[in-house]
């Protein structure tokens, strides 16, 4: 099914030299339709199925909305499929390690100028960390998730992106270590549609087969990241200037936070002769500095806290890759060239438009669907 070495008949469709019946596996469940088809998936295999639902912030808080990610509802949707299909369901109180490790980090970058990419921090400090220590605490064999993504078996475990390009999600899991990539299973990443999961879901009888898939961070209600940062930082709306790249004042705004590298709409800047682009945000100074599109083309990217997954050592050489450092974007060619073991600066062969500190650079093989890590762009333009 996902990752048994095909060249041996003795391991079952996990990986594990013995019968599903006596592999403990937990999985993440987050109350949406993929987490839950995997659960129910390996249950009916035979597997010691865990589920485990992480309450990640107080569901009735005003932060939160309804049907988000890990709020009320979707506990209870998780818990009812755990029941139908037969197995333990456990809910994990994670608030205050979910608050210090994304929600302030990503008020924190945004106050810095930054863009922010919470759902990487939340696979990275919560769900493959302490989640994942939780499940080697309940005896689990390995911990699996509904992310799209496929592990396969080189030299050791790999990590690649989804058989659906629409739904891979490699780019939010690049920090995944090879310690936890070696106890992780992604049951869903072969499967060539979002269409096929939901008819899993419906041949197990599953009461979110038709649950529509959440589309903004679980944290923030429609996508309103302003309004969130305001309530987790007061006074951070302050208003501002907006200033071309010489400085000349063009406009007032209010507050930085309501603008990111890129923007072009919603800048209340008419009568200009041509389009113009935030280039950069200024937090100190209060300034949104913008001008024209050209000047949002960058080639070189500083890139730290490097987790590369590659077979040759990271720091001894230039790699000639693909990248990418927005998720909806192709990986474009590259050339990585090590300052240490975890930082580097990454040269585009073809510049890209708004790179911005916060963001995540991925690395990727050419020619391949393999993913060899990636970092955090620490300073945009």
């Amino acid at each position: 099914m996902l990752d048994a070495n095909p060249n041996s008949a003795k391991l079952n469709s996990l990986g594990f030299p013995k019968a599903p019946a006596d592999t403990r596996v937990v999985v993440a469940m987050s109350g949406g339709v993929d987490s839950s088809v995997v659960a129910a998936m390996l249950k009916d295999e035979g597997y010691d199925v865990v589920g485990v639902t992480l309450q990640l912030y107080d569901h009735g808080a005003a932060l939160a909305k309804k049907g988000a990610c890990c709020a009320g509802r979707d506990i209870h949707d998780a818990r009812r499929v755990a029941e139908l299909m037969g197995f333990p369901h456990y809910v994990l109180d994670y608030e205050n390690t979910f608050r210090e490790a994304v929600i302030d980090d990503f008020a924190d970058a945004y106050l810095s100028g930054a863009t922010p990419v919470p759902c990487i921090r939340c696979n990275e400090r919560v769900k493959f960390k302490d989640l994942l220590a939780t499940a080697k605490d309940l005896n689990a064999d390995c911990m699996a998730t509904g992310h799209y993504i496929q592990r396969k078996l080189g030299a050791g475990p790999e990590l690649h992106r989804a058989a659906d390009a629409n739904r891979d999600q490699s780019y939010f899991l690049f920090s995944t270590t090879p310690d936890q990539l070696d106890y992780l299973r992604f049951p869903l990443g072969h499967l060539g549609s979002k269409a096929e999961t939901r008819a899993l879901a419906a041949k197990y009888g599953l009461s979110v087969a038709d649950k529509p898939d959440s589309q903004d961070i679980c944290f923030v209600p429609n996508g309103n990241y302003a309004a969130v940062i305001e309530k987790l930082r007061p006074g951070a709306a302050d208003p501002g200037e907006i200033v071309d790249q010489a400085g000349r004042v063009l406009g007032q705004h209010n507050g930085v936070i309501h603008y990111t590298v890129g923007q072009r709409k919603g800048l209340g800047l008419g009568g200009l002769e041509e389009p113009i682009y935030v280039l950069r945000l200024d937090p100190a100074s209060r300034r949104v500095v913008v001008g024209p599109k050209a000047a949002l083309a960058t080639r070189i990217i500083p890139v730290r806290e490097i987790n590369w997954l590659g077979d040759a050592p990271f720091d001894r050489q230039e790699h000639h890759i693909e990248v990418k450092v927005r998720s909806t974007r192709p990986p474009r060619a590259a050339i990585i060239r090590p300052l240490s073991p975890t930082t580097a600066e990454v040269e585009l062969l073809d510049p890209e438009d708004g790179v911005s500190a916060g963001q995540a650079c991925v690395f990727y093989e050419p020619n391949s669907t393999r993913v060899l890590g990636g970092g955090w762009v620490w300073r945009g333009q």
